[in-house]
């Protein structure tokens, strides 16, 4: 496809991020949604070459999931720091599992273990099926107020230099402290979510906001609307933005699209004999980052330069799960379209968990990086996105 010419030497956006972290999410045993392994167990041969293979592959960071039926997340996260000098382990929790000083406590010693390479991820709790397998019954509004509670005291434990006590509406302790302190001044937090607490909580509080991936124009307004609070809130700084994509990509964007039809029909046959997709499957899903999801889906399928929703449908909204199709150049321009929104912190995991992992690090990741550091030198876009507009190219938006 041949660049067009006006395109090639276009400022960078004032919006665009100079500097962006890759993240990946660590997969403990070769299951994936495209084959199904049955396994509550952990492969440890796998999980450490899936480790290596980010290390290899350029990415920076890596997010250890968190479930009532998964492997412990901190657990997870102090295996990655120890299997790896670089990679940073990002810990999902949920406060409804652990008490605050104790989390506070474990993030820390992580961090020092780590020599700074700890963060965590707050899941306030999207499902009320799930979140009671584990004993928690508050409603979705009060576990965001107990997250709001919950950022509060890990950043005192961290900080403060003298017994501290607290009494509020989900927490209350006598003189803790000072507690047990990071290798860094803190232990990054990231928040995510759609909801209008999630936004308010994360604008206010949040080191990290993170959202799944959806078409460009929807968004910019979100991150907007994030940088509005955190400035209506006064602070000075803005939370960094965190995007997820499942991409799916090939030798050319045809062979791309290919192997993503593949892969949903593929998709759609487990997902229907899953007990426990079945349970959901026709549900409206209770949290609205999968509404959303499934709005985007029933519109249309694809979006922009190569985000598809189809992935998305196929699981009613679960999780994070709209792709980016096309070939390297694609997938990387698309990127890019997001980074110039603002996201400085881009996650790609695939379905072809292990294999994806290291194709991405061998093709994607470096297109990326070469663009950026060309962005840096001339204070210009490179040519990539003029010349790999994917969907762009034949729905007349180039």
């Amino acid at each position: 496809m041949t660049a067009d010419p006006s395109q090639e030497s276009l400022p960078v956006p004032a919006s665009a991020a100079s500097k962006v972290e890759f993240i990946s999410l660590t997969h403990l045993n070769p299951s994936t949604e495209l084959n199904p392994i049955p396994s509550r167990g952990i492969d440890l041969p796998f999980f450490r070459r899936y480790v290596r293979s980010l290390e290899d592959g350029g990415f920076d960071m890596t997010l250890l999931p968190y479930g009532s039926n998964t492997a412990d997340s901190f657990v997870m996260a102090s295996a990655v720091g120890q299997l790896s000098d670089t990679i940073k382990p990002i810990v999902a929790l949920r406060p409804n599992t652990v008490f605050p000083t104790v989390a506070a406590q474990q993030l820390a010693t992580l961090d020092q273990l780590t020599e700074g390479r700890a963060l965590v991820h707050l899941i306030s709790g999207g499902n009320d099926a799930e979140q009671a397998r584990q004993g928690d019954y508050l409603t979705k509004e009060q576990r965001y107020t107990r997250t709001d509670e919950f950022v509060d005291i890990l950043r005192d434990s961290w900080t403060k230099t003298e017994p501290f006590s607290h009494s509020g509406t989900h927490y209350k302790f006598d003189n803790f402290g000072p507690g047990f302190a990071p290798y860094g001044a803190q232990v990054p937090i990231s928040i995510g979510g759609q909801s209008d607490a999630a936004f308010e909580i994360g604008g206010r509080k949040a080191d990290i906001f993170s959202f799944w991936g959806e078409p460009l124009a929807d968004i910019k307004s979100q991150i907007e609307r994030v940088h509005r609070i955190a400035a209506e809130s006064g602070r000075t700084d803005r939370p960094r933005i965190w995007v997820t994509f499942r991409p799916i990509i090939d030798r050319t964007d045809d062979l791309a699209w290919a192997k993503a039809h593949d892969y949903v029909d593929r998709i759609e046959a487990n997902f229907s004999k899953n007990p426990v997709y079945k349970t959901i499957a026709g549900n409206t899903p209770q949290n609205v980052g999968s509404q959303r999801a499934l709005d985007f889906a029933n519109r249309k399928d694809i979006y922009d330069r190569a985000l598809w929703t189809r992935t998305a449908a196929a699981v009613n909204g679960a999780g994070a799960s709209t792709a980016l199709v096309g070939s390297a150049e694609t997938v990387a321009a698309a990127i890019l379209d997001y980074i110039d929104l603002g996201a400085d912190l881009v996650s790609i995991r695939g379905y072809d968990t292990l294999n994806d992992a290291i194709d991405y690090g061998r093709y994607v990741v470096p297109l990326v990086r070469q663009e950026l550091a060309h962005r840096e030198a001339t204070g210009k876009r490179g040519t990539l996105q003029a010349d790999h507009l994917g969907a762009f190219a034949t729905a007349g938006q180039a």
